[in-house]
């Protein structure tokens, strides 16, 4: 049971507006066509490994924030490399949440974009006055939803698409996105992600004592987002000549099955939004700030008053910019994970 809820959590703090909306799916994958696929079960490789070594890392150094761990695997000057797109992660990804909150409610209902915006950031601050248990338990207690949706989206598409993959590849091809290829988009999105997760990861992990439960917590979710990411693909490209220009193509799928349906998922997927967006400005400000005290309240107070500032951007906007630029730059943190995780295992991995 503790695995399942912190590999539940660990899936609750990477999918986000992104994900659970299928944009980032169509960008990184769907774009990509066929090929898509094959990049799909890459990232959940990846995941699944990565989510097991930022876990284990947590536990074993019983982390408070990343910056502890990320200094002791990294090294002086490097981990000021790795530091920094942490924070510079978790800030983008934190906005872009807010204009996600904004965009959803937009989409489904027709508010003002600032009302989702701002009421996710009401809520996001009264969540940070939480300890980190309650937080995780928030973030893990809304998952579950959302698997049942991605899986509920996937079986109604593929069961009533009326046109081949194949014969779909041409019209998934032409959408537009920033990367170069699907094998490129494949890493960049792992990257992405890991650098997204891995603060509150590692602050997780530091909460658990049980360095092997909290291993194969990182596991499972790790593989169960790679699991996530297949279905929202392969139900993404079955009806891609009716979403490509959705702004949030999964929500625009739910539409077309059921109304009723999808004000329920606007309502998953608002709860998703918020998930990702209390994990990105908690950690920023553990980061920064010692958690609990009145100084961290008025911190994360003034950080989510900039990030509804900088969501009037727009989501899609945000969204096509920050999170490939993330991925780049994140590729920095994946590889000191990777070495991390050979170089050194009886201090950070022991069994």
């Amino acid at each position: 049971m503790k695995v399942l809820k912190m590999g539940s959590a660990f899936i609750g703090i990477i999918v986000g507006a992104g994900f659970a909306s299928g944009k980032e799916i169509v960008q990184f994958f769907t774009s990509f066509g066929v090929m898509g696929i094959i990049g799909a079960v890459i990232s959940t490789v990846l995941f699944a490994y990565f989510g097991m070594v930022l876990m284990r890392l947590g536990s074993r150094m019983q982390t408070t924030s990343h910056k502890e761990a990320v200094y002791t695997i990294s090294g002086k000057y490097l981990g000021i490399i790795v530091d920094a797109v942490i924070v510079i992660t978790l800030f983008s990804v934190g906005v872009v949440m807010i204009a996600g909150a904004g965009a959803n409610l937009n989409q489904q209902f027709g508010l003002p974009p600032f009302v989702g915006s701002l009421l996710l950031v009401v809520l996001v601050f009264l969540t940070v006055l939480m300890n980190v248990d309650r937080v995780v338990a928030v973030i893990g207690s809304i998952t579950p939803f959302l698997v049942l949706a991605v899986i509920i989206v996937a079986v109604y598409c593929l069961t009533t698409m009326t046109d081949s993959f194949s014969s779909l590849n041409g019209v998934a091809t032409s959408v537009k996105t920033t990367l170069p290829n699907w094998w490129v988009a494949s890493v960049n999105y792992v990257s992405f992600n890991i650098a997204v997760g891995a603060s509150m990861a590692l602050v997780m992990g530091g909460a658990e004592k049980d360095e092997k439960a909290a291993g194969w917590g990182g596991l499972v979710g790790g593989l169960g987002l790679g699991i996530m990411i297949i279905l929202s693909h392969l139900a993404i490209f079955s009806k891609i000549d009716v979403v490509k220009d959705a702004d949030l193509p999964m929500l625009a799928i739910i539409n077309d099955i059921s109304p009723m349906l999808a004000i329920l998922m606007a309502l998953v997927l608002y709860g998703m939004i918020f998930n990702t967006a209390v994990s990105m400005f908690y950690s920023f400000g553990a980061r920064f700030v010692r958690r609990g005290t009145p100084r961290f309240r008025s911190f994360v107070f003034a950080l989510l008053i900039v990030g509804f500032g900088l969501s009037f951007f727009g989501f899609s906007a945000l969204l096509d910019i920050m999170y490939p630029f993330i991925g780049y730059i994140g590729l920095f943190l994946m590889l000191t994970l990777l070495i991390a995780s050979f170089k050194l295992p009886k201090k950070a991995l022991r069994n």
